[in-house]
C-alpha cells in the first residue's frame, strides 16, 4: 500500500471518493428521489427503484438510499453495490455491518424488514446475467472498476 493509499484510508476518503460538495449534492438528489418513491413513483432512469433503510456502521444513525432493484422470484429483490470508485458504497458497508436492522420501502408502501444475503458462486453468476441482460449499463460500470460488484438478495423477514 502506498503512502497516499494509507493516508486516504486513515482519513476515511480513498482516492476518487466524493468531496463535501459532491456528497451534499448526492444527499439532496437522493432525498428528492426518496420523496418520489414514497409518493408512488416506481421507476427512475428506466429502472425499478426502492429505498434501502440501514443504519450507519459507525454512527448508527438512520440512512436511506434509493436503489435500482431486480426481481428474484416473487418475494425477493436483488441490488447491486455499484459505484463510481473502487470501494464499496457506504450503503453496502452499512447493510453488511447491521443486516438485522435493514428494511426496504417499495413505491408508496410502508417499510418492510428484510434479510440481506450476499450472493456468490453460481447464484451470483446467474443473478449477474439476469441483471446485465435487463440493464447492460451495469456490465459497462463493472468493466471500469477494479472491484467485483457485490450482488445482494433481500428477502422479507
Amino acid at each position: 500500500m502506498t503512502q497516499n493509499q494509507q493516508a486516504g484510508s486513515r482519513s476515511g476518503r480513498g482516492r476518487g471518493s466524493p468531496g463535501p460538495v459532491s456528497r451534499w449534492i448526492l444527499h439532496r438528489m437522493n432525498a428528492r428521489v426518496n420523496r418520489k418513491i414514497r409518493r408512488g413513483r416506481d421507476r427512475v432512469m428506466g429502472m425499478d427503484v426502492l429505498i434501502l433503510n440501514t443504519v450507519g456502521r459507525r454512527s448508527e444513525q438512520p440512512r436511506e438510499s434509493p436503489l435500482a432493484w431486480f426481481a428474484d422470484g416473487e418475494n425477493a429483490w436483488l441490488i447491486v453495490a455499484s459505484g463510481g470508485d473502487n470501494r464499496h458504497p457506504d450503503w453496502y458497508l452499512n447493510l453488511m455491518a447491521h443486516p438485522e436492522r435493514a428494511s426496504i420501502e417499495l413505491p408508496g408502501r410502508e417499510p418492510l424488514p428484510v434479510t440481506p444475503h450476499r450472493l456468490d458462486g453460481s447464484d451470483l453468476e446467474q443473478a449477474w446475467q439476469r441483471i446485465i441482460t435487463a440493464q447492460p449499463r451495469y456490465a459497462k460500470y463493472q468493466s471500469k472498476s477494479d472491484r467485483e460488484y457485490p450482488v445482494v438478495r433481500l428477502t422479507p423477514r
